[in-house]
């Protein structure tokens, strides 16, 4: 065994001009730089976890960014108009769902194999996503007196043209990150998310500056309106020319996409549902300022799940290219992504009291066992997620859609059930009991759905 080593490491090593007999030191530097090269070529030819944490930096950064424009919310304005504007972001972002009709995720899923059709894909997304949302946000606005009055101020002119603009265009901006993650650009979402992000700070500065009343709001769609003309002028000047000349295969535009898309709407309308309803719950029945102490926890704790899931889209992105290597890359996701959950899940529990008092001393007293719960139930949303995006590259769209709506059913069915009883609290218990219902099965069951069947896979 040494003598063959010795002989691996003589032969390898190419002849260099000192007058040492081979193997000398330079020989055997040479070796090891190949070798580090053999390394770095099969990483680089593996992005799933490179992009993976490319995405999960992009939605970490972006959160943080996010409870920096909060802190600065909360220092300008009142609890009342924080939790008054965070309920009316929410409807926009659960009116935007209802119309994008979960296209972005389609563009994950198809765009890696479109080709010279992806420019075509893109736009038919972007036009369909863009009308739904703001045919939605007129929709919500003609509700609002029966089904949210507090949010009444909506109605004006003014706000009610900038609510469905902003509505749409909420829809353009989740399909851009969509289109990018599959063409494996995902620096640019990064990049895009961080522009977003410092817009939004500072167009707040500027609106506290000026006592602009709505300036939460404001803020919020000036940063979307800004990101997006960037963005998309990257997107269709760079990015997509230069897949559709990548493309050799002159594969036909993907088939079967409207089958495929509602099967995914209808889960992710699900999700969505639950993510902006709970706000309304709580405005409903605990008030404004306690929709506050609870949006701000929440806003930390679905840090951990967004970067769960932008780490799945390069999940669902590989499994496009590789289905043969499904469960491989999924069992890797899995493990990699339940160690980083668990990591920042025992600092969050550790030290909420500290992070929720860079808001205030109220959000710290009100709002810590709700973020330590919601905290606490990332760890089997991580199963969750994989098992979802693992459906979505093999197109089970049964099992899709059934994640998705037993989790929204249970999280708002026990919500009703225990905030009238532990207030902000029950909501906390909510979610983990909810997703430890969904996750238990999926673990118990995991060789069967993680495995794919050979005819599937071909």
């Amino acid at each position: 065994m040494i003598t063959d080593f010795v002989s691996r490491r003589t032969t390898a090593a190419r002849p260099c001009s000192c007058p040492l007999p081979l193997p000398c030191e330079c020989s055997y530097a040479a070796l090891l730089r190949a070798r580090v090269r053999a390394v770095t070529r099969r990483t680089a030819g593996e992005p799933l976890l490179r992009n993976g944490h490319i995405l999960a930096a992009s939605a970490v950064l972006s959160a943080a960014l996010g409870s920096l424009f909060w802190i600065f919310a909360t220092r300008w304005y009142s609890a009342e108009t924080v939790g008054t504007s965070y309920a009316a972001l929410s409807v926009a972002a659960l009116m935007s769902g209802v119309g994008r009709f979960n296209l972005g995720d389609v563009l994950v899923r198809f765009v890696p194999r479109a080709g010279r059709h992806t420019r075509r894909l893109v736009l038919r997304c972007y036009a369909i996503s863009g009308g739904l949302s703001a045919l939605a946000a007129c929709g919500f606005l003609l509700l609002i007196p029966v089904v949210a009055p507090s949010l009444d101020f909506l109605r004006s002119p003014l706000l009610a043209v900038a609510f469905v603009v902003a509505t749409a265009g909420y829809s353009i901006f989740d399909l851009q990150d969509g289109a990018l993650t599959g063409l494996r650009r995902t620096g640019w979402v990064l990049g895009e998310n961080m522009l977003f992000a410092a817009a939004k700070a500072a167009a707040l500065a500027v609106c506290a500056a000026l006592a602009v009343g709505t300036g939460i709001l404001t803020s919020w769609a000036v940063a979307l309106l800004l990101s997006i003309v960037v963005t998309n002028s990257v997107l269709f000047r760079r990015a997509i020319p230069a897949h559709q000349r990548a493309d050799r295969t002159g594969a036909p535009m993907p088939r079967r996409l409207m089958r495929y898309a509602t099967a995914d709407y209808l889960g992710k309308l699900a999700s969505i549902t639950t993510y902006a309803v709970l706000p309304l719950i709580v405005l409903a029945q605990l008030g404004a300022a306690q929709n506050a102490y609870y949006s701000l926890a929440w806003i930390i704790a679905d840090t951990f799940d967004i970067a769960v899931f932008s780490m799945g889209a390069s999940l669902v992105v590989e499994g496009a290219h590789r289905p043969d290597r499904l469960p491989e890359l999924a069992r890797r996701m899995l493990r990699h992504a339940g160690l980083l959950v668990a990591a920042a899940t025992a600092v969050v529990v550790a030290a909420a009291p500290w992070i929720l008092g860079l808001f205030g001393p109220d959000y710290a007293a009100h709002g810590t066992p709700v973020l330590r719960l919601m905290a606490i139930a990332s760890l089997p949303t991580v199963l969750i997620t994989v098992a979802i995006d693992v459906a979505r590259v093999r197109r089970n769209l049964r099992r899709l859609i059934g994640l998705q709506v037993a989790h929204c059913v249970l999280v708002i069915g026990l919500t009703a059930v225990l905030l009238p009883v532990y207030g902000l609290t029950g909501v906390g218990l909510a979610w983990l009991l909810a997703c430890c219902a969904v996750a238990v099965p999926l673990l118990l069951t995991m060789p069967r759905w993680m495995k794919a069947p050979e005819r599937r896979t071909a």
